[in-house]
């Protein structure tokens, strides 16, 4: 999971919005300031023209090879894109035959909901830890389509105000960390409820004017403490 923060990338003119809610795989390349070797190969390997180089490096080889029908190899068109595709629909992606029995509708429905819960409870803590009385807060979720590799998830807390990207601090990051994920609802699975239902955002929303008292109050028992 890699989530969106000036604090957490690099460049972070990629993170100005001018619409809610803001998508960026496929759109808007992100890269983590610091981060581990897995999260900038995953990310790397989410380029499309980097993974066709790889599909193709079949005929690269064989040009090596059999350097008399190199250019003949090179002139083959056909294959290259039939090679391409494979790779990408069948190998990277599951089938729409596949997608269907990925999860059953109830277990796609209720992760669904524990997932509308998470969220909730995520940006009440971020409303009242901020103090915030007005506006509309997105949770936004995005995943890449990739199955049969490891799982790519993009997170951001995005405010109708502005629009903006907010920055998240330290604290906010780790409770998103911690909670979001939690089993039995993993990246993996919602994923698989994603491709299944053909959700290509989760956009989950809050207004901060339902924030209750009892979150505002915890909220400040925490700033107090933190402050003591």
């Amino acid at each position: 999971m890699f989530i969106l923060s000036p604090d957490t990338v690099a460049n972070r003119t990629a993170l100005r919005i001018n619409w809610v809610p803001r998508r960026f795989l496929g759109r808007t390349a992100v890269w983590p300031r610091g981060g581990g070797f897995r999260l900038w190969a995953r990310l790397i390997f989410e380029m499309e023209f980097l993974r066709y180089l790889i599909a193709l490096s079949p005929f690269v080889i064989a040009m090596l090879i059999w350097r008399d029908y190199a250019l003949a190899i090179a002139q083959a068109p056909i294959p290259m894109l039939i090679l391409i595709f494979l790779v990408e629909a069948r190998l990277l992606r599951a089938s729409p035959a596949r997608r269907a029995t990925l999860v059953s509708e109830d277990m796609a429905d209720r992760g669904l909901d524990l997932l509308r819960t998470r969220a909730r409870r995520i940006l009440t803590r971020i409303a009242a830890g901020r103090e915030l009385q007005s506006g509309r807060l997105h949770l936004v979720i995005e995943q890449s389509d990739l199955l049969r590799v490891p799982v790519l998830t993009l997170v951001s807390v995005q405010s109708d105000d502005g629009p903006e990207l907010l920055a998240l601090d330290a604290d906010e990051r780790v409770m998103i960390a911690e909670t979001l994920f939690e089993a039995p609802l993993t990246e993996r699975a919602l994923q698989r409820i994603g491709l299944k239902r053909k959700i290509e955002v989760h956009d989950l929303t809050f207004e901060p004017a339902q924030t209750s008292g009892h979150a505002r109050l915890a909220a400040m028992m925490v700033a107090k403490a933190r402050a003591g």
